[in-house]
């Protein structure tokens, strides 16, 4: 684990974002203090997902700051008006803290679940394979599926590989964990399984970002939650005030269904 002197975990300052015209991020600004969990709720196309992704410059943000911990990611234009990282090799370092869980699992089809999990802990972090393949189990037993180690991904349900794909990102043993609408590619009979693996790490104390459409489950496990419309963060604060008392219009609206 990396230790910083401050006490946020992840720190994001003005960060915008357009794709051709349409501006997604207008100035988005927040912090994460270590050991919280901070959702992102809003309708699609608020921002939610895009933001997420400016964290780990999986998309580079046009402008503003990431800071994680300690390390300031930046980004620079191209000549051909392209949008990089300025230091790819801070980057490189910032992503082995980051672990990152996709809507779509992303596991490697032709890889059994044990080597999913162990790939990164080998490959980016050098740890050898036996201790890499131990680490890896008792992380598929924390997640329920220590019997599912030699099968392969398409033999698992949506919320197996749910459960691989959250394994695989703690293996990198990352200071914080950014989920992505973990949930919504699964049937609903396979939500609750992954929400219970989430709440579980909650209860550790370990730092989330978690962009989600669940929104009780949102409630009960966030410390802060931030409610997106129209590429800005419209609303923010403690999840049972906002959800009990929202105070704009927008959010008084988007939860109405809820009501």
């Amino acid at each position: 684990m990396t230790h910083s002197t401050t006490e946020y975990a992840v720190q994001v300052r003005n960060i915008h974002k357009s794709f051709d015209r349409n501006e997604v991020l207008k100035g988005v600004s927040f912090s994460a203090p270590r050991g919280s969990v901070t959702s992102i709720i809003g309708a699609s196309g608020s921002g939610k997902s895009t933001l997420l992704r400016c964290i780990n410059h999986l998309v580079v943000p046009d402008e503003g700051e990431i800071i994680i911990g300690d390390d300031v990611l930046r980004s620079r234009r191209k000549r051909d008006g392209k949008m990089v990282t300025q230091d790819t090799r801070l980057l490189e370092n910032v992503r082995t803290r980051l672990g990152m869980v996709f809507q779509n699992f992303h596991l490697w089809a032709h890889r059994t679940v044990l080597q999913n999990v162990t790939e990164g802990p080998v490959h980016v972090k050098g740890m050898p394979k036996r201790a890499a393949a131990d680490v890896a189990l008792a992380l598929l037993n924390k997640v329920g599926l220590a019997d599912k180690a030699q099968a392969y991904p398409d033999q698992l349900s949506g919320g197996q590989q749910q459960r691989v794909a959250i394994a695989r990102a703690l293996a990198m043993e990352p200071d914080v964990l950014l989920f992505d609408e973990p949930t919504s590619a699964l049937d609903p009979e396979m939500v609750n399984e992954v929400l219970r693996v989430i709440r579980d790490l909650a209860r550790e104390g370990r730092t989330m970002v978690l962009v989600t459409h669940e929104m009780q489950f949102a409630r009960e496990v966030s410390n802060h939650t931030m409610f997106m419309h129209n590429g800005i963060i419209a609303e923010q604060g403690d999840p049972a005030r906002m959800f009990d008392t929202p105070q704009t219009d927008r959010l008084k609206q988007f939860l109405r269904p809820l009501q």
